[in-house]
């Protein structure tokens, strides 16, 4: 289990928080996902993303799909899906130079629980994925349906850490009927001029 980074450390001494954090990393943080992480991940229809450059300069992002458009391979290793529209490769261009990456997924919606999930990331082009995602299907998923997910390339993920971001503090949201088209970039939906830059 880890046991924390030293400013970490140092503020748990601080604020006397030292025995608390101490038994959250023994009960709380894991290496891998356990079976109720993996469901959880399934179910989920987005993630907020945090990559950083070289230097250390951040990035957070974020990313959706369908339920179950992060792909669980095993207990170690997550797959998502870069959709058609991201240009900037602002969180790609920080793994390319750093694989350390931080995710948290949120359940708005239901249980309003989050978890952490922290690893290291590399980029596949859709044929390496494709691979990955046939060998771990069990023959139960085909060439052509992977093919239909509308990816420029993927994300693969080495969990390291997963933990829970517990439900107190986190808003409760209705979900609004309505539909995305995963599948096209139309910069109508894009809403580009939003904050009025030009």
């Amino acid at each position: 289990m880890p046991s924390g980074a030293k400013g970490e450390l140092a503020l748990q001494e601080k604020y006397g928080t030292a025995d608390r954090a101490r038994i959250f990393y023994a009960r709380q943080v894991r290496n891998e996902l356990n079976i109720r992480m993996q469901e959880f991940i399934a179910q989920q229809e987005m993630f907020f993303l945090s990559t950083a450059d070289s230097t250390g300069a951040c990035d957070c992002s974020f990313r959706a799909g369908p339920p179950g458009f992060v792909r669980v391979l095993d207990n170690k290793t997550l797959l998502y899906p870069e959709l058609a529209g991201n240009g900037i490769m602002a969180s790609l261009g920080n793994i390319h130079e750093n694989p350390h990456i931080a995710i948290l997924f949120m359940d708005f919606a239901t249980s309003r629980v989050g978890l952490h999930v922290n690893g290291a990331a590399s980029i596949l082009e859709n044929e390496e994925a494709a691979e990955r995602l046939l060998g771990q299907s069990g023959g139960s998923m085909s060439r052509e349906s992977i093919s239909k997910v509308s990816s420029e390339r993927w994300v693969l993920i080495e969990v390291q850490e997963a933990f829970m971001h517990c439900a107190k503090h986190v808003p409760s949201f209705v979900r609004r009927p309505g539909t995305i088209d995963w599948s096209k970039e139309s910069t109508d939906c894009k809403k580009q001029d939003f904050f009025g830059i030009g």
